[in-house]
């Protein structure tokens, strides 16, 4: 009889499951995030390297504007001058940002025809949203957080202490933030970006104060090198919404699970990869409107259930649950 009882909890140790807590569950969270990051990063990638060719190109462009404008020999002249007289002899500045511009013809509310500028803001650094769009496989594998800004999806109410220090870190990272502390032998982002290219100009610091007038061929293509770089941002915008959509739906399916067979049989069905050796524990089994089954339907790309729909699956679970 003792080998017998000793057989049977051997048994029952085998067939023990793992029961789910917070921790388990976002390591779960965390696996099938990166599926569904990897279904449709492969956009943000091709933007980037879009971007990455127009970047070379616009270099090679906006160079040949401003030296047609401001020939090299005049600005020679002008550090000479200063070297001379200093600021009464003339302003040079190195610049990244650019301006350049068309005359168009336009029509006011009553008909009349009116010139006017058609005018492009050409800029090599980075603004903070591209930043966090460029750099956001770099920023992830850091334990940051660049999405925390489409997370609020423009509503400031909703910015509380995580979403400042999610901010402030990246910011940090990326070199938007400095201080007297920083390691100096580091080049952040924010840095590289800022000295990768800059172009000698005649005049102040202030960047619109130099209007560069190009002709319509030249205007488009800094049309698209601007646009370019809005698509990368445009599909980090699109990225985070497809996969928080999902992610949505499954937060909601993983508190109702209870063990981690139940996950195991939701990961098959949507063909994520996952494995007990992710988890450290164990325990059993409910069931609830978020079946492996069902949640698995949700998660598919189709269409959002409506609420009636929502509740006839869950009449329909309960239904098989009594019989």
């Amino acid at each position: 009889m003792q080998i017998n009882n000793n057989n049977q909890k051997g048994n029952m140790t085998k067939e023990r499951k793992i029961t789910l807590n917070a921790e388990k569950r976002k390591v779960i969270a965390d696996q099938f995030q990166s599926f569904y990051e990897d279904k449709v990063k492969d956009k943000l990638i091709q933007a980037k390297e879009q971007y990455d060719l127009m970047r070379e190109k616009a270099k090679e462009k906006i160079n040949q504007v401003v030296r047609f404008h401001q020939p090299q020999e005049d600005v020679d002249t002008i550090r000479s001058m200063i070297q001379k007289y200093n600021r009464a002899g003339g302003e040079l500045y190195e610049d990244n940002c650019f301006y350049v511009q068309r005359p168009i013809m336009k029509v006011d509310d009553e008909g009349r025809e009116y010139e006017a500028n058609d005018e492009v803001h050409i800029r090599f650094n980075m603004g903070k949203n591209f930043a966090r769009a460029y750099y956001r496989d770099e920023l992830k594998s850091k334990g940051l957080n660049p999405d925390f800004r489409l997370s609020i999806n423009d509503d400031y109410s909703k910015r509380n202490p995580k979403y400042y220090n999610d901010e402030s870190a990246c910011n940090k990272y990326l070199g938007f933030s400095t201080s007297s502390n920083d390691d100096k032998s580091i080049t952040t982002p924010y840095s590289k970006w800022e000295n990768d290219f800059q172009l000698w100009t005649i005049g102040s610091s202030y960047c619109h104060s130099r209007q560069f007038r190009v002709d319509e061929n030249t205007m488009n293509f800094f049309k698209m090198y601007v646009s370019s770089a809005d698509n990368v941002i445009k599909e980090h915008q699109q990225l985070y919404s497809y996969v928080e959509g999902k992610m949505k739906t499954l937060r909601l399916g993983l508190k109702s699970y209870r063990t981690f067979d139940q996950a195991k049989a939701l990961a098959d069905k949507v063909g994520v990869v996952l494995n007990e050796t992710m988890m450290n524990e164990s325990s059993s089994l409910a069931l609830s409107i978020y079946s492996p089954d069902n949640l698995a339907s949700l998660l598919e790309d189709k269409e959002v259930l409506t609420r009636d729909q929502k509740i006839a699956i869950a009449r329909q679970q309960m239904q098989q649950t009594i019989n």
